[in-house]
C-alpha cells in the first residue's frame, strides 16, 4: 500500500486520440501504485436519463459527472496512487479538476493528444462498440481542442505516432513542468 500522495494526469484529446489505449500502456507500466479512470465509465453508469456528454443540454449532467470524477481521482491520489484520467477534458471542464487538486496538496498534470483532424476522423469512424463514430461531433470536438490558448503548451502531436510510441512520450514526458496546472 502507497504511503505518499499521488498524482493526477489528464490524458485528453478529441475521440480517436489514443487516450484510453495510451492510458492503460502507461498506468500498466507505471514504477508506482496507479490507477486508470477512464470518464467514460462515470457516464454508462447512468442508467436513466443520459444525455450525451457532447450536446449543449448535457451541460449539468457533466458539471455533476466531472465533479464525481474529480472526487474519485483526488480519493486515489489522497491514497497515495498515481492516477491516469482519460477521457474529453477540454478547459472548460478543469475547475473542479484544479479546485480538488488544490485543496488536497496534489499535483495535477494535463496532457493534451491532439492527432490532424484526419487522422482523428479515420480513428474515430473505424471505431467499434458503443464508441462515437459519427463524423459531425468528431470534427466538432476536434475543433474544440484545435487552439488552446495557454494550454496550448499542453499538446502533444500524435498523428504519426503508434500507441506505443505514443506512450512512451507519456510515460517519460507527462510530469514536466510544462504540463502542470
Amino acid at each position: 500500500m502507497p504511503t505518499e500522495a499521488g498524482s493526477l494526469l489528464i490524458l485528453t484529446g478529441p475521440p480517436g486520440a489514443g487516450k484510453s489505449s495510451v492510458a492503460r500502456l502507461v498506468a500498466e507500466d507505471a514504477p508506482r501504485p496507479t490507477v486508470h479512470l477512464h470518464t467514460d465509465s462515470f457516464y454508462v453508469s447512468i442508467r436513466t436519463g443520459l444525455v450525451a456528454p457532447y450536446l449543449p443540454e448535457a451541460a449539468r449532467q457533466n458539471d455533476v459527472v466531472l465533479g464525481v470524477i474529480a472526487e474519485a481521482a483526488c480519493g486515489y491520489a489522497r491514497g497515495g496512487y498515481d492516477v491516469v484520467l482519460d477521457g474529453v477534458v477540454g478547459p472548460w471542464a478543469l475547475a473542479p479538476f484544479r479546485d480538488a487538486a488544490k485543496r488536497d496538496q496534489l499535483d495535477l498534470f494535463y496532457l493534451v493528444l491532439r492527432p490532424s483532424l484526419e487522422v482523428t476522423l479515420a480513428r474515430g469512424t473505424a471505431r467499434a462498440g458503443h464508441e462515437l463514430t459519427e463524423v459531425e461531433p468528431l470534427v466538432g470536438m476536434h475543433r474544440a481542442f484545435a487552439s488552446l490558448g495557454e494550454l496550448e503548451p499542453h499538446v502533444v502531436d500524435t498523428s504519426g505516432q503508434t500507441l506505443e510510441e505514443t506512450a512512451e512520450v507519456v510515460r517519460r514526458r507527462s510530469h514536466e513542468d510544462v504540463f502542470r496546472l
